[in-house]
């Protein structure tokens, strides 16, 4: 009689017993099962959709860092509480907080997958994740009255207990995405991530595992891996890399012209399609290079390093040379940067980092005579990009003065040879881009005396070395 009687006092306490609460309870249990409905609502078809989902989407990145807050402070304040009796009633309010942050990042997040068009299973289970987390959070504010008042004294406490790790799994999964499965093996060494990270079916010698795959795991795998395939597209192997997303095929082996995937990467920055997305920077004119050459040469997972191309990998990294401070000419540089044409970019705020020559703005109409107004800046330019300009072989008299020269790219030019060996005074120049030139064997030839010039591009151009039809062989470099 005494437990009957007990548990009628019990139920007559948890019981919504006026109309107001029963009306919340019902609307927080229809509201729940709405939310966990979701996944089938509101379906991510891998697709990109409205801009402004993408737009109030990317907030979701700042707006889910609140409810994580909140929630790891809820417990710490119940249990302060017990000592300090005003700080259990701000619990209340922060948990309701945690409740309101975790619905707004969670709906800022649907937008971003949805309007981004991610998918994957990464995606899918941070999504589940946060769901779940809305809930209970839902759940926790309408059980923390029935523990205050001692009628379910240990259902309130249960429910943190089970958020917290749950919270802990949510964040990691939304973090892999973010930073990609690889976040922990993208800095491996080479040597160990070609026996670990390759398809099978590339042996861990061919061009495209040393150079291609490396490029796609460090840049691309983070949206278009396992955890996360935007697109319908993974590019974490050879065999899925070939064949293609939901727009289809990405790669047309021996033709780069109608390999998506090229013409992607190579968009200006600011278009809608570039790639990598999401803010990451663009891969370097090397890696592009690489790409493509080895698309032209038959997109093979077994061949090795394609003709006209060199990697360099048989010299060591040098170390930096520190450029001299610049600071006095910042005015002008400064100046250049506010107005359209060539213009010079700092590499770093550290002013003996150098400065880098930009020349895309204007490459149409850049020439040698504008070339030789960059004069009084050369002991401190460290990179010059000159490709797709109109400067020819008179440029090299002023080139051979930029004596802190890293790299230069004189891709699609009219540069024919001529006068080349003029760079060859440039001690530190460990990248030249010549493809797509006139330039001939016999111009390059003095280029083999640059022991630094680790790296030298002569894809299609009179100096390519003969293309081997089997891929099976490396080709010599032009340059030791």
């Amino acid at each position: 009689m005494k437990i009957q009687h007990r548990l009628g006092e019990n139920s007559q306490e948890l019981l919504p017993n006026t109309k107001t609460t029963r009306i919340a309870w019902m609307a927080s249990l229809v509201f729940s099962a709405t939310l966990a409905l979701l996944p089938w609502l509101v379906k991510l078809d891998g697709k990109p959709h409205a801009d402004w989902q993408q737009f109030l989407g990317r907030f979701h990145p700042l707006a889910v860092h609140l409810p994580i807050g909140f929630l790891l402070l809820v417990p710490l304040l119940e249990i302060a509480g017990t000592f300090r009796p005003s700080l259990r009633d701000a619990a209340g309010f922060v948990l309701g907080l945690a409740f309101a942050g975790s619905l707004l990042a969670l709906s800022l997040g649907m937008l971003l997958a949805y309007g981004s068009g991610d998918a994957g299973v990464e995606v899918t289970r941070h999504m589940a994740g946060g769901i779940a987390l809305t809930i209970g959070l839902l759940l926790s504010n309408l059980a923390r009255p029935w523990w205050l008042r001692r009628s379910v004294p240990f259902f309130y406490p249960a429910l943190l207990a089970c958020l917290m790790p749950l919270l802990f799994w949510t964040a990691d999964q939304g973090g892999s995405i973010t930073h990609g499965s690889n976040y922990l093996t993208a800095y491996m060494p080479a040597s160990l991530k070609r026996l670990t990270m390759v398809s099978a079916n590339a042996p861990p010698t061919s061009f495209y595992a040393m150079h291609i795959n490396p490029i796609f795991d460090t840049n691309c795998a983070a949206c278009h891996g396992a955890t996360k395939t935007s697109g319908g597209l993974r590019l974490d192997s050879f065999d899925l890399l070939m064949k293609g997303g939901k727009d289809g095929p990405v790669v047309v082996a021996g033709d780069p012209e109608k390999s998506l995937l090229l013409r992607r990467v190579t968009l200006p920055a600011d278009h809608k399609q570039f790639m990598p997305a999401e803010g990451k920077p663009p891969l370097r004119a090397e890696e592009i290079a690489w790409i493509k050459a080895w698309i032209q040469q038959g997109a093979s997972p077994t061949a090795n390093t394609p003709a006209g191309v060199s990697t360099g990998d048989e010299h060591p990294e040098l170390p930096l040379q520190p450029v001299a401070d610049y600071s006095a000419l910042m005015p002008e540089i400064r100046q250049m940067q506010q107005t359209q044409g060539a213009k010079l970019i700092l590499v770093s705020s550290k002013p003996e980092d150098g400065l880098i020559l930009f020349t895309a703005d204007a490459a149409s109409s850049f020439g040698d005579t504008h070339l030789t107004q960059f004069q009084k800046f050369a002991p401190y330019i460290v990179e010059a990009e000159l490709g797709r300009t109109e400067v020819t072989n008179v440029s090299f008299d002023t080139l051979k003065q930029f004596t802190h020269l890293r790299a230069l790219h004189l891709e699609e030019t009219r540069i024919t040879g001529d006068g080349l060996a003029k760079l060859t005074s440039l001690s530190q120049l460990t990248y030249l881009n010549l493809s797509g030139t006139q330039v001939t064997e016999e111009s390059v030839r003095p280029l083999s005396s640059m022991k630094n010039l680790r790296h030298i591009y002569l894809y299609n151009t009179p100096a390519q070395p003969a293309l081997n039809p089997q891929l099976t062989q490396p080709v010599a470099r032009s340059t030791p």
